[in-house]
């Protein structure tokens, strides 16, 4: 989101809830009255969330397009209209437009049209943002002043996906639909994406003389724009290793190992293979699972938690530490013996294998067809072993696993990953821009959440998103959390909120491993191990990919960083929260 400054009405104008138009009071003639008429109807009735387009003008390769309005719903997906009109008619496959004076054949059917322009909105986006776009994307034609038959039928054109005359009043409604039931693509629309395609749509470059805050935000977005396109450069790694079928990929927090988990998976799987993809945190597996739903080639059998692949293999059910650490995984050893051959895996992969101890990849390895040489695949950093049960044993007496270190910092900024580089060591390249300086917050133990939930207030003050921001805890949970916590909404609300990027997260930083957002404020209320207290930093420092706010006691946080201080906020900026936008 960008900040109210760049992109929204001043706070309080009666128009700032309006929808965000492009331009805002576009000029339409007598020609285009009929695109007039539908962008009056789509401004009024749209949510304030949205966004609206008109005369979006696209160039793919020698083509040139036009979109008459280009609409936006964040959570929904994206509606590409094609606007005719006059009397719209069909005659012996031809198209014709009806006027006052005269009747014309148009060049080509209005679908085709629609359908070229979206597809070249595709392609350029994906080109210019540095990632696929996968969003649904719905294609419409609407024909304000004809009465199209209700039962038409046609292959090239369904009715639902046009808008007459009676339906252009409820055209917003038509709009969900035809993006829910026709739209291609695999995801909704995440709110953060759909503002970072407004300046590639727009082509704005912005107020001349930006204050140095706005041209910070825009330096901001933009690094998170290349850490998105340098995250490809992993594949390349994976490629180099595809003869390895033992592997263990070593790397600091941000270097896309995620990322290559995710891409390993997709690659075995569809060569037929019945595969693994494991993980020890809910919000990690949750996420895993969103993203191999996207997905429409083969997919892993089992995506997410160990503990739930045991259970769903038939491990009695528990609670309590012995039995997470100890029986579960002699159950699933138990049960190995007599698991039929054709339900056992080809491939092992697990994200944050430094979170598995011994006797859990004993068990989950005698799920295999080759135990000692089957396919494993391990992403690990063992500076993260924030739960110390990683004993260095992945197999016991299989094939060793070969070493590959992944030493790219792809997600935090310079400036971010500056506060934990002696950690990462000297071998990691830090890819990102330099960033916003992190911010460091100075108060008491006692008074670090309360302050830390005023730093939310102050940040979506200055302009950022509420679902940029997470809210890190080292010891008690947030509030916010302990409510989802003791109303048992953990599974069906808290997690569920997050991976659809609805509102800011509170989280401890245990649970927040493997995931990222662009602002984090961690929130140093304590440490319930101080041993575990420099593993606990540097998982949440490193969690913030454009803004890192520190909150808490200067003396434990300097304690908590370890020998030789491998966490340092030496070059943090002294902040409070309050309705001021920082510059830095």
């Amino acid at each position: 989101m960008l900040p109210a400054s760049l992109d929204r009405l001043p706070v309080g104008d009666e128009e700032a809830m309006m929808v965000r138009c492009y331009p805002q009071e576009p000029e339409f003639t007598s020609k285009t009255a009929a695109e007039q008429k539908v962008w009056e109807i789509l401004r009024r009735d749209l949510p304030d969330d949205a966004l609206l387009f008109h005369s979006v003008q696209l160039r793919h390769q020698r083509a040139e397009h036009e979109i008459d309005l280009l609409v936006l719903l964040p959570g929904v997906g994206v509606a590409v209209i094609e606007v005719k009109g006059g009397l719209i008619s069909v005659e012996n496959g031809t198209w014709y437009q009806s006027g006052a004076k005269d009747k014309h054949p148009l060049k080509e059917s209005p679908m085709a049209q629609v359908q070229s322009a979206s597809h070249a909105l595709r392609e350029l986006l994906g080109k210019h943002m540095g990632s696929r776009f996968t969003s649904r994307i719905a294609d419409l034609v609407c024909f304000p002043y004809t009465d199209w038959p209700a039962g038409y039928s046609s292959v090239g054109l369904p009715r639902d996906l046009v808008i007459d005359r009676g339906q252009v009043e409820h055209l917003v409604e038509h709009l969900h639909q035809a993006i829910e039931e026709r739209g291609t693509g695999s995801s909704t629309l995440a709110p953060e994406f759909a503002e970072r395609m407004v300046r590639h749509l727009n082509g704005d470059t912005g107020p001349l003389g930006a204050t140095p805050a706005e041209v910070d935000y825009a330096q901001a977005m933009s690094n998170e724009d290349i850490q998105e396109t340098l995250t490809t450069r992993q594949s390349i790694l994976l490629s180099c290793t595809r003869s390895l079928n033992r592997v263990q990929f070593l790397g600091g927090a941000g270097s896309g190992k995620t990322w290559m988990a995710l891409k390993k998976a997709k690659e075995l799987a569809k060569e037929d293979k019945r595969v693994g993809l494991f993980c020890y945190n809910k919000g990690l597996g949750l996420y895993l699972q969103s993203e191999v739903g996207t997905w429409r080639q083969n997919k892993p059998v089992h995506v997410g938690e160990f503990h739930e692949y045991a259970r769903k293999l038939g491990v009695p059910d528990g609670t309590g530490q012995e039995y997470f650490e100890v029986e579960l995984p002699q159950h699933l050893l138990a049960l190995s013996r007599t698991l039929p051959e054709e339900e056992k895996l080809d491939a092992v992969i697990v994200d944050e294998a430094q979170d598995f101890a011994g006797s859990w990849w004993e068990a989950l390895l005698a799920c295999t067809k080759d135990p000692a040489n089957g396919d494993v695949y391990a992403f690990m950093d063992d500076r993260q072993d924030v739960y110390q049960r990683w004993d260095g044993q992945f197999s016991g007496d299989g094939m060793p696993l070969v070493p590959i270190h992944v030493d790219d910092n792809l997600r935090n900024t310079r400036r971010i990953a500056d506060t934990f580089k002696q950690i990462i060591g000297n071998h990691s390249k830090l890819r990102g821009g330099e960033g916003y300086a992190v911010r460091y917050v100075n108060c008491a133990t006692e008074d670090a959440v309360d302050v830390a939930s005023d730093c939310v207030d102050a940040l979506l003050d200055e302009g950022w998103a509420n679902n940029q921001i997470a809210l890190l805890t080292t010891n008690r949970r947030h509030p916010i959390h302990q409510d989802h916590f003791e109303n048992g909404t953990i599974d069906s609300e808290y997690w569920p909120a997050f991976h659809r990027d609805e509102e800011e997260f509170y989280g401890h930083v245990l649970g927040f491993k493997g995931l990222e957002r662009s602002v984090v404020i961690l929130c140093v209320n304590g440490f319930k191990d101080m041993q575990r207290a420099t593993e606990q930093l540097y998982v949440g420092f490193s969690r913030a990919r454009s803004l890192l706010v520190v909150v808490g006691e200067k003396e434990l946080i300097d304690e908590a960083s370890g020998a030789n201080r491998q966490i340092s906020l030496d070059a943090a900026l002294d902040w409070w929260p309050s309705a001021d936008t920082v510059s830095s």
